[in-house]
């Protein structure tokens, strides 16, 4: 799959580049994809949440009212879970909710985000650039020349790039990756891909 080279004004360079076929032209596996973005974010759940039972209440247990002769149900301790300021039943409690994946798994489904995205013609490929001061400005004109400024933005490069990094950092929706960090999750929550020209041989890797 040949793809034009852009420049950071949007213009096309009239170069192209070959996207190798075997990381982006797969069968997608839906399944691969489901499991890998279920991991993702298990692994980012903290897992603190806690509620507490009869025995950790502080209380009387002291019988509230009478067993019989009420006209209502019988009923224990204050703590009782039907009373106001009662235990919780079957309440929640800190857990670890991360789980592992095999690796030939996730690298189906990375290979599968990736087909989906070059399926739907929303890979874009940049030469290589650099800003020569960290500033803010000067990525939001790259991301208008392009016309990514309202989408969510996938940047991926060869190695991290400190000043492209810091002119990055403020902007929302746009996040910046090295091609070697590259998870199923970012790959689809993004919109749009911006692939740096060098970082195309290094996608190689994946396999």
């Amino acid at each position: 799959m040949e793809i034009a080279v852009l420049n950071i004004s949007g213009k096309d360079t009239g170069k192209k580049v070959v996207l190798n076929d075997d990381v982006f032209g797969v069968e997608p596996n839906d399944h691969a994809i489901y499991l890998a973005v279920k991991q993702f974010m298990a692994n980012h759940r903290q897992g603190t949440h806690s509620s507490k039972e009869r025995s950790q209440l502080s209380g009387s247990t002291r019988k509230i009212k009478r067993q019989k002769g009420t006209g209502t149900a019988r009923a224990g301790d204050i703590k009782s879970p039907i009373f106001r300021g009662g235990a919780r039943v079957f309440g929640p409690h800190p857990r670890d909710y991360h789980f592992k994946l095999n690796k030939k798994l996730r690298k189906i489904a990375r290979l599968s985000a990736l087909s989906y995205k070059a399926k739907d013609e929303s890979i874009f490929v940049l030469e290589d650039f650099n800003f020569e001061a960290p500033k803010t400005k000067s990525m939001v004109e790259l991301l208008s020349n392009l016309k990514a400024d309202n989408d969510k933005t996938l940047l991926v490069l060869k190695d991290l790039n400190k000043n492209v990094y810091l002119s990055t950092r403020n902007l929302t929706g746009v996040k910046i990756v090295r091609v070697s960090d590259l998870n199923t999750y970012d790959i689809l929550d993004a919109k749009k891909m911006l692939i740096v020209e060098s970082s195309i041989d290094a996608f190689s890797e994946l396999l």
